[in-house]
């Protein structure tokens, strides 16, 4: 397995600091003979059955970080990492391409940058996110992430009818640390379509997202040039709502509100004018809306 860690965080260009932090981690547990056996037992786990209880699973782990003096955080990762090998064997088996394999284990590395950037840890401190990509219903394409959700509403566009429990492909905007262009936008969504088209018989496709980022009022501080603005303008808000508190604003300045807005970075439009809505006292919050495909 260290071999195989090494050669991953090779594939994705991991930082040094990062890979020679997650060895150590892989050192540590392997060298008390009980966490061994006990992070031997998780990755068994998964091997035998990739709709296991990752709850359980995390709570497990971070037992073994605990014991082996590693922070919760960094086990959570290292544990997703080695887990990456055999999903990988998952998709051989299931013939889906290595590409999209690869693509959705990029999410690793985005998560992982959040993590130093919010704790100052190497690790991820969402772990129960994975959960998705590693029972394989949730799959990344190029700049978006897709999996098969029920629809909530009663909505009709271009004779597409949906209902409430109509498949639909959730859409989730990682950060990438890249442009949302336009060009990568219309691949993510026409290589999304194509596969679960294919493999889930997912027709008519429709596009949903629940974020901040479509949230209606982040028009009013968003160049209408822009690729956010082309984003959000792309979906029918059907539902929106306001956070009673700033805690959701680290999604945008990689950070927590420590109730300071002079210590938020504001090297960007979008943050300075989040900035001076948090100094006005203006709520932020998040919406959900619906986008048909059309190809």
């Amino acid at each position: 397995m260290k071999t195989y860690l090494s050669d991953f965080f090779q594939e994705f260009s991991y930082p040094q600091e990062a890979r020679a932090a997650f060895a150590q981690a892989y050192d540590s547990i392997l060298s008390d003979s009980g966490l061994k056996s006990g992070f031997e037992t998780l990755l068994q786990r998964y091997q035998d059955d990739k709709q296991m209880d990752y709850g359980q699973a995390f709570k497990d782990m971070a037992e073994i970080s605990s014991g082996a003096g590693i922070h919760e955080y960094t086990g959570n990762f290292l544990l997703l990492v080695c887990y990456s090998r055999t999903l990988r064997e998952y998709y051989r088996q299931a013939g889906i391409a290595e590409e999209i394999w690869h693509t959705s284990m990029c999410d690793l590395k985005w998560k992982l940058g959040e993590c130093k950037c919010v704790y100052g840890i190497w690790g991820t401190f969402v772990p129960g996110w994975y959960d998705g990509f590693f029972d394989m219903t949730r799959f990344g394409f190029r700049k978006l992430q897709f999996e098969i959700r029920r629809f909530r509403y009663h909505y009709e566009k271009n004779g597409v009818i949906l209902n409430p429990e109509t498949p639909v492909l959730n859409t989730h905007i990682p950060r990438t640390g890249e442009r949302l262009d336009p060009e990568s936008l219309r691949e993510s969504y026409e290589l999304g379509a194509a596969f679960f088209r294919e493999r889930f018989q997912v027709d008519p496709v429709v596009f949903v997202c629940n974020s901040w980022l479509l949230y209606p009022r982040n028009k009013e501080v968003l160049s209408p040039d822009s690729n956010l603005y082309a984003f959000l303008s792309a979906y029918d808000i059907l539902k929106s709502e306001e956070y009673d508190d700033y805690s959701e604003v680290w999604r945008l300045f990689d950070v927590n509100y420590d109730g300071n807005v002079d210590h938020l970075p504001q090297d960007t439009s979008l943050r300075r004018a989040y900035a001076d809505w948090i100094r006005k006292g203006v709520k932020t919050g998040d919406a959900y809306g619906v986008s048909v495909w059309n190809g």
